[in-house]
């Protein structure tokens, strides 16, 4: 009776799904981040419910250039940060309002923020991510890192860890989030 359930166990460990977790890496609920194209370095939430990362910025500001969207904008995380930064524009999101934001006046249930890509390290994983730009800086985090970069980053989040991956450490080559 005892070798009748030996096959189902060894199926099992068998599953491809089963392995995967060998294959993530562990992140805390903070962790370091370089962002590497403004060369700064910044403590970050990293949060499974949010579906995009945000990143901290104020004074924002779209226009063309030789025919193609861009943005401008500053950094809202300090004083040290007051030049500002231009990226091409990747595109624009929609935001889902949380239910005190709503402006019935308005009648959105959504906030549009332009999203650019951004070179950040985690760790000794750099990855080319998308990052909307809203102002957090009433936030503890400048930099909000969502569900979909996680991904791109094959991370597992542990919540009882923080800044598990050390200080940023990476290549000089990002991996572009597909």
């Amino acid at each position: 009776m005892r070798l009748k359930h030996f096959p189902l166990l060894c199926c099992l460990l068998c599953l491809p799904g089963l392995s995967v977790a060998g294959e993530k890496t562990v992140y805390g609920l903070n962790e370091y981040a370089r962002l590497a194209g403004l060369d700064l370095e910044v403590a970050a939430k990293l949060d499974t419910g949010a579906k995009t990362a945000s990143l901290s910025a104020r004074d924002i500001k779209r226009f063309k250039r030789n025919g193609e969207s861009w943005v401008r904008f500053y950094l809202a995380i300090d004083a040290a940060h007051s030049h500002p930064i231009e990226r091409p524009l990747a595109r624009v999101s929609k935001i889902k309002r949380r239910s005190g934001d709503y402006d019935p006046d308005e009648g959105k249930a959504y906030t549009a923020r332009p999203v650019i890509n951004l070179d950040i390290c985690m760790g000794t994983a750099l990855r080319t991510i998308e990052v909307n730009l809203t102002d957090r800086s009433a936030f503890q985090y400048p930099l909000l890192i969502g569900s979909e970069a996680l991904k791109h980053f094959d991370a597992l989040v542990d919540p009882s860890l923080k800044y598990a991956a050390g200080k940023p450490a990476c290549a000089t080559d990002a991996q572009t989030a597909e």
